[in-house]
């Protein structure tokens, strides 16, 4: 399987899949890569539906050359937590791409996986935007997004700086936010089936969704109770 860089024909055969409608699987098959390699590809580069392979391959390039070169040595290849710091940068890229695959946008995604590997778990913006290479204001829409989402905290701290944190709760409130936000969902379908016509078709569409939905809160809501103790007990040794 070859490794390294994509190239510049590798990214016009994805974009060639892509305009196919293939699935990310099938396009790395043909490229004889693995199926994350495509999938981060794409989402760091304009999504399925905005990936271009010519501006993906300059963007590339630049972010290359906007990198400082790692100082080689024992110190640089195995920092003081003992960790290896290119596996942790490539892991944060692939659970940044998971979250973009699942309808999050690029920035959020970023936001979100550098504090979820932060073992702390916490990061002021300053931080936020030095880790990340952006903008504050880039980091202070991202944060805004996932405040709302109840994916994140804010607190202060000694030194009167906000602080954005992620807990072992973050799971849960986000589960039961986006339960939540189907509420408003099954009172505009029930209204809707009201107006049209409970005995309609469209209408007997609209109270079918709602039932659904009433039904698929409902016990994410309860099952978010009871396995909110899974996210407040520490894992067993192994």
């Amino acid at each position: 399987m070859p490794g390294g860089r994509l190239t510049q024909q590798e990214r016009q055969q994805i974009a060639l899949g892509l305009a196919d409608d293939l699935a990310y699987a099938e396009i790395a098959r043909r490229l004889d890569r693995p199926t994350s390699t495509v999938t981060r590809e794409v989402m760091r580069n304009g999504g399925p539906t905005g990936y271009r392979a010519d501006l993906a391959h300059r963007a590339t390039g630049h972010r290359a050359h906007r990198r400082p070169t790692a100082q080689r040595g024992p110190a640089a290849d195995r920092p003081a937590d003992g960790r290896d710091p290119e596996a942790v940068g490539a892991f944060e890229e692939v659970f940044t791409t998971v979250f973009m695959a699942s309808g999050m946008s690029r920035m959020p995604s970023r936001v979100l996986a550098a504090l979820l590997i932060t073992d702390s778990g916490s990061l002021t913006a300053a931080e936020l935007a030095q880790r990340l290479q952006v903008s504050p204001a880039s980091v202070s829409k991202a944060v805004a997004f996932l405040d709302e989402q109840s994916m994140i905290r804010r607190e202060s701290d000694d030194r009167r700086r906000e602080r954005y944190l992620v807990d072992g709760d973050i799971w849960y409130r986000a589960s039961v936010a986006s339960a939540r936000a189907n509420s408003a969902v099954v009172d505009a379908a029930r209204q809707g089936a009201t107006v049209l016509g409970p005995d309609t078709p469209a209408g007997a569409r609209l109270e079918n969704i709602a039932r659904f939905l009433d039904f698929i809160t409902d016990s994410i809501l309860r099952a978010a109770e009871q396995a909110r103790e899974v996210l407040l007990t520490p894992p067993a040794d192994s």
